[in-house]
């Protein structure tokens, strides 16, 4: 089964292809200026030219759902919906924090905990077991103080994602790591996608919306005095 995989809810715009669970291709940058809108399609047609197949090739569209920043989301979600109606193929999302885990699973941590910064002190956050990979606490928006996280302060645990370095700096937790280089990516997704799609478990690509977790919220101009 081919699949295009989708991941646009961070700093990271990310396109893979897969053939079941072997990896053909995979197209990614890491911007601080969001830059989805203008490299997705790009990185769509890289990747297909790379894995030597077309969009008619393809079986299904694997997205990242979030969370993470409101218009990268959308843009994928536009994109990947746009795929599956105009190829009648399924959509296949999976929760975004999972991809930045795999990478991490199997090292001896007692647990994996992605921070996705969300500004200021807040990121979005859930606790993965070290081993198995299952999410075991729902997804949040959290705002980090010294006294986040304190219950795993005898645990080892790593803190992965853009939102690690700012809670580095004031978490009480001289065992735990931090790794901010770590961003969602369309490369981890595959594995968790393939048996999704065994199993069948599609979205309802009309009523599908991405896991935005907390509303946007736009910036109001002032009126003129």
């Amino acid at each position: 089964m081919k699949i295009l995989h989708i991941e646009t809810s961070s700093k990271n715009c990310s396109v893979a292809i897969s053939d079941g669970e072997d990896l053909l291709c995979v197209c990614e940058e890491v911007s601080e200026n969001y830059k989805q809108s203008e490299s997705l399609h790009t990185f769509v047609e890289w990747a297909l030219e790379g894995a030597e197949i077309t969009l008619q090739d393809l079986d299904a569209v694997s997205l990242g759902m979030g969370p993470g920043s409101y218009t990268g989301l959308r843009i994928g979600a536009s994109s990947a919906k746009g795929f599956c109606y105009g190829l009648k193929i399924p959509l296949i999302a999976v929760n975004s924090m999972e991809t930045m885990v795999e990478p991490f699973l199997d090292q001896n941590f007692d647990y994996i905990i992605p921070l996705l910064d969300a500004r200021r002190m807040e990121v979005y956050t859930a606790v993965f077991d070290g081993n198995s990979g299952k999410m075991l606490t729902e997804t949040e928006a959290k705002i980090l103080d010294e006294t986040s996280f304190q219950e795993f302060k005898d645990k080892k645990v790593i803190f992965v994602g853009d939102g690690a370095s700012k809670a580095k700096e004031i978490f009480q937790l001289p065992e735990a790591e931090f790794n901010a280089d770590v961003y969602p990516s369309a490369k981890y997704l595959v594995k968790k996608v393939v048996g999704k799609f065994n199993n069948k478990d599609f979205e309802n690509v009309a009523y599908f919306e991405p896991f935005y977790l907390k509303e946007f919220q736009g910036v109001k101009k002032k009126k003129a005095e």
